[in-house]
């Protein structure tokens, strides 16, 4: 195998959409032996089958493991069945349930397929931890347990507030860490990416790498990415998200409705624009030599086309324009400003559509997205209760019906 980019040139693109890089020298110094020795790096990620779907927010990691096997690097995507049944707080204050083994399987049979829409399949490793796991002794996991004491697990800030507030942790809790760190001995992993609530962990594996005589791995950590109200983490109880699965039309409604500032964002976290042309984007907007509207829909169709296809994109932006460039709506819209500020940053769907004067109440609100009359952007309401993300400066179009529109711009 061969590589086009220097070790320096490498490095610059990976470091694109980052938080933490421990350490930048390491890792140049990996990058330079792989590319001397022909020998591509190892890099892992974790994913636990904690939930069977997966929204964008989840391919922010994805896409810079893709990022590595573009480069020519053997990426390994693995799925923590065996600690998906510990299970990890993750910065909650409060131990999360684990999951039964039967739940593992059945989740974890979904991801293969929303994976192989960002990974390439034929180039990327498919590991399960428990294959190492269950065939360790007792003895084995008590010498594991040993590697690490309870002072540094409660260097951890979620460990150290439960501590510290007398909210109880479970001996099985500390565990977690050590496990995911295990998991780095079993694959030598050169690399481990997270997101920056992982840090503590992957950490960690550098310390359990150390004690079991294996190369330390370099850790490498990616923002969690916002959800469509472009406050709170993009979350599917928060109704704030994209879901790999969407539909092309409601992939590319829901793209539309975030902020310019947000769409920034993600095109740095969720597309493989390069550094430069992410600059060259930045300066062309603040010129006004492009418009952010032309540029929300090349990203929505970069996303449709990553996730569905070229030809699905084509037809979720045909649709779009005829619906909001006069073809599907009537000549004059009302047009009904909004305060974010006033509103939280979000609006209860009824509440929106009483106020946009599209229903007379609640009640006949709540009546009219139970009988999916009701379209945000083209993207079917389907939940009364949704709250709906107030961009400032955005704007969107809510019909109700066959006739009854408005359009909304947040102030």
């Amino acid at each position: 195998m061969s590589f086009s980019m220097s070790a320096e040139e490498q490095l610059r693109e990976l470091k694109k959409g980052t938080v933490d890089l421990i350490s930048e020298s390491e890792l140049v110094a990996k990058l330079k032996e792989s590319s001397a020795k022909n020998k591509p790096l190892r890099i892992k990620a974790g994913f636990d089958p904690s939930r069977p779907d997966l929204h964008l927010g989840h391919t922010v990691l994805l896409n810079k493991m893709r990022q590595f096997q573009r480069l020519g690097h053997q990426v390994i995507f693995l799925i923590g069945d065996f600690t998906a049944m510990i299970g990890d707080p993750s910065g909650k204050n409060q131990t999360r349930p684990a999951l039964s083994e039967e739940e593992c399987v059945e989740n974890a049979k979904t991801y293969a397929r929303q994976v192989n829409k960002v990974l390439d399949p034929a180039k990327t490793e498919v590991a399960y931890n428990s294959a190492w796991f269950k065939k360790m002794s007792t003895a084995e996991f008590i010498r594991l347990s040993s590697q690490y004491t309870v002072a540094r697990m409660l260097e951890r800030d979620d460990f150290a507030n439960r501590f510290r507030e007398r909210t109880p942790i479970s001996i099985h809790e500390f565990l977690y860490p050590l496990v995911q760190g295990y998991d780095s001995v079993a694959l030598r992993a050169d690399v481990e990416l997270g997101g920056t609530d992982q840090r503590f962990n992957l950490l960690v594996g550098r310390e359990i790498q150390k004690s079991y005589g294996v190369p330390q791995q370099c850790v490498l950590t990616v923002p969690i990415l916002e959800g469509l109200d472009g406050v709170q983490k993009m979350s599917k109880s928060l109704n704030n998200y994209i879901a790999v699965e969407d539909s092309p039309k409601e992939m590319f409604g829901k793209t539309m409705r975030v902020s310019d500032e947000l769409m920034i964002r993600y095109y740095e976290l969720l597309t493989d624009i390069t550094t430069d042309e992410l600059s060259a984007l930045k300066r062309d907007l603040a010129s006004g030599k492009k418009h952010p509207r032309d540029v929300k829909v090349q990203l929505a169709k970069t996303l449709v086309t990553r996730f569905h296809s070229a030809a699905d994109a084509d037809r979720a932006e045909e649709e779009f324009r005829r619906v909001f460039s006069g073809g599907g709506l009537p000549d004059e819209i009302p047009v009904v400003e909004l305060s974010a500020k006033e509103l939280s940053a979000t609006i209860d769907a009824c509440e929106l559509l009483v106020r946009l004067n599209l229903a007379s109440s609640k009640g006949e609100a709540r009546r009219s997205v139970e009988g999916r009359a009701v379209e945000i952007n083209g993207e079917r309401v389907t939940d009364s209760k949704m709250q709906v993300p107030l961009n400032v400066g955005g704007e969107f179009i809510v019909r109700s019906g066959k006739k009854k529109f408005a359009k909304v711009r947040v102030r």
